[in-house]
């Protein structure tokens, strides 16, 4: 495990476990909100975002979670050598991103970009969370299946496996 992709829906958990796997095994994390944002917000020029993207998967090692532009993210998998989905139910994904929400009007949510508006980027979670069928689909699995032939591919579907991951998979 040294280049790892963390993705699925928002609000699913994919910082706090990229955060906690960091920790436990000293790889670099790069949140790609970080990179896709500037500090107030807005996103960042595409040219900039694709040279920086290309630098972290060009390093020897790396954690990176997030989407980001659908090309990028594809790379991303191709050069990963440790994939892990996130998939937990949608009525969860809902209940996360509602949940991180409330928590973030008193405090920043975990790999919150700096000068991001909690309620704006939970209004563009949900309509994203709501589109995502079209994407986070069974014709997604099959499109991961060949990516994922030579890597270690972990899916994780419930609140309990995502808690239990470092535990289970990081000796």
């Amino acid at each position: 495990m040294k280049r790892v992709a963390v993705f699925g829906k928002p609000g699913n958990g994919k910082s706090t476990l990229s955060k906690r796997l960091a920790s436990a095994t000293g790889i670099p994390l790069h949140p790609l909100d970080s990179i896709v944002y500037k500090k107030n917000g807005e996103q960042v020029d595409r040219k900039i975002y694709d040279e920086e993207h290309e630098k972290l998967l060009s390093s020897e090692r790396w954690i990176i979670d997030g989407f980001g532009p659908v090309d990028s993210f594809y790379k991303r998998l191709e050069s990963a050598d440790t994939l892990i989905y996130i998939d937990l139910p949608y009525l969860t994904s809902y209940w996360l991103v509602t949940k991180r929400l409330l928590k973030g009007l008193v405090v920043k949510p975990e790999g919150w970009p700096d000068g991001s508006s909690v309620i704006k980027g939970t209004l563009q979670s949900f309509k994203v969370l709501r589109l995502c069928p079209k994407f986070w689909n069974d014709s997604f699995m099959h499109r991961l299946e060949p990516i994922s032939a030579n890597k270690s591919l972990y899916v994780i579907r419930s609140i309990s496996e995502l808690d239990r991951f470092i535990d289970k998979h990081i000796k």
